[in-house]
């Protein structure tokens, strides 16, 4: 089976999975510990395969939510849940109401893409570069062949109908990386709109969660979104190839997202919350980022506690990467695996280290 076929049919199975049970939600055995998190949809797809490979060698079960980041944090901060996730990560008012601390942990890269529905074009991939994308999304771009996606796509018979926007309605990590490469790349969308889980839409339609985008997009020609690249992969939608900070249009694979994070350069005593958009690196994927797991240092109950070490550091293991690169989700690199690794031995259960 042809390899993108086969991270497809993988993928596929995996988002419709999602979408019809919301959660993961493993029987467990006498004695085993049961965990709750909510959060990002940006990686649900291979926390969703991480939770039931868990549950499969230890008995322990996760019942995780995929409601988005905004909701992730919100959670997290109440404490309804045992751990959170995010893709955007927590800013520092937000840090300070969380009780009893917490960690920032990264487990994957991902990277957001462009896709659309214009069945005229067939399976052609559409080239766009920053100053585009973001008059797409201000709403200063309204037509598909308006003469900057022309000129950008020689040779494509863009065709002459109105182009619709959609974009996240929740509270989103997706949205959050989104426009932070936005923000980044363009100081009118930074002034005008900026950076954030929920944005002020200057134009579009909205869409919860990105299995809400994807549907959108995918039932409504002439619309144009953005969602983590598996969910595009999973309904059989193109994306898009950008153009990076060194001028090379560049699509979003496993090499050019890890790309995104080789000039990575954290310390010792790092918190993990990095921006890895727009980077350096003639073969960088433009829109890239971190996602985090949200954890305690110190959790009350020692049992979950541990069973949420465990769980980490079999996530930094070959087995789990070995899942995460199926679904095109992107390891770590190097350094920062050994930093999180670090990070994770320092994890406490009632008061004392973990074993």
């Amino acid at each position: 089976m042809h390899v993108t076929t086969r991270v497809r049919t993988i993928a596929r199975s995996l988002v419709i999975t999602v979408v019809a049970t919301g959660a993961i939600a493993c029987g467990g055995e006498n004695g085993a510990v049961s965990l709750t998190g909510a959060g990002a949809t940006f990686p649900y797809p291979v926390y969703s395969k991480w939770f039931d490979a868990y549950y499969k060698a230890t008995g322990n079960q996760v019942n995780y939510q995929s409601l988005g980041s905004g909701a992730g944090v919100k959670q997290f901060t109440e404490g309804t849940v045992d751990f959170g996730a995010t893709d955007g990560p927590m800013n520092e008012q937000e840090i300070a109401a969380v009780t009893g601390g917490v960690h920032h942990i990264p487990t994957v890269i991902g990277a957001d893409v462009v896709t659309w529905n214009l069945p005229s074009l067939g399976t052609t991939q559409l080239k766009f570069d920053a100053a585009v994308l973001a008059d797409i999304f201000l709403g200063k771009i309204k037509k598909w062949d308006d003469p900057q996606l022309v000129a950008l796509n020689p040779g494509v018979q863009l065709p002459d109908k109105d182009l619709l926007v959609v974009h996240r309605s929740d509270g989103s990590g997706t949205t959050y990386i989104w426009t932070d490469y936005l923000s980044t790349v363009s100081p009118e969308w930074k002034e005008k709109v900026g950076t954030g889980k929920s944005v002020n839409w200057p134009v579009g339609l909205g869409g919860k969660g990105n299995e809400g985008v994807t549907q959108q997009v995918k039932q409504v020609e002439g619309t144009i979104g953005y969602v983590e690249l598996i969910y595009a992969m999973a309904n059989d939608l193109p994306f898009a190839a950008i153009k990076n900070k060194s001028g090379n249009f560049v699509s979003p694979t496993l090499e050019s997202v890890s790309a995104a994070a080789a000039g990575v350069d954290l310390s010792q005593d790092t918190d993990f919350r990095v921006s890895i958009v727009d980077p350096a690196g003639a073969d960088a994927y433009p829109v890239a980022s971190f996602t985090w797991l949200l954890i305690h240092p110190d959790m009350a109950d020692a049992a979950k506690a541990q069973a949420i070490k465990e769980f980490l550091t079999w996530t930094t293991g070959p087995e789990a990467a070995a899942m995460a690169s199926e679904l095109h989700y992107a390891p770590l690199p190097a350094p920062v695996q050994e930093l999180v690794k670090a990070r994770i031995a320092t994890l406490k259960g009632a008061g004392e280290v973990l074993p």
